[in-house]
């Protein structure tokens, strides 16, 4: 079984930086593609960076692009979201999710298609 621990979340100013992490656990094959997605107050969940396990082939979502960048570090198997000039719409409850790789094209935008989701990470950007 799958397991997924988020970490990193905090407050910080508008404009400022955070590294999220996501520590992962009881894969069974290397056949993956990994995300990061976010939920804010009163608006839907969205995709906001992906990354598939061997080829750390990545997707973006238009709204984080230039300023998020995720990796992953296999030997240590844990996915990091880099984010860069945050702003307060920035702010919600980011989670890690992991669906097979045959979806890594559209894993942010079909959420469904995630077979296991870590807790969340609270990250708050002020104005």
């Amino acid at each position: 079984e799958v397991q997924l621990v988020e970490s990193g979340g905090g407050l910080v100013q508008a404009g400022g930086s955070l590294r999220l992490s996501c520590a992962a656990s009881g894969f069974t094959y290397d056949d993956y593609t990994l995300g990061w997605f976010r939920r804010a107050p009163g608006k839907q969940r969205e995709g906001v960076a992906s990354i598939t396990m061997e080829e750390h082939i990545t997707y973006y979502a238009n709204s984080v692009k230039g300023r998020f960048t995720v990796s992953y570090d296999n030997a240590k198997n844990t996915m990091y979201l880099q984010m860069n000039s945050l702003q307060p719409a920035d702010t919600a409850v980011y989670y890690c999710a992991v669906g097979s790789r045959r979806w890594m094209r559209v894993f942010l935008s079909a959420p469904n298609r995630a077979h296991a989701w870590g807790r969340g990470t609270q990250v708050t950007v002020s104005s």
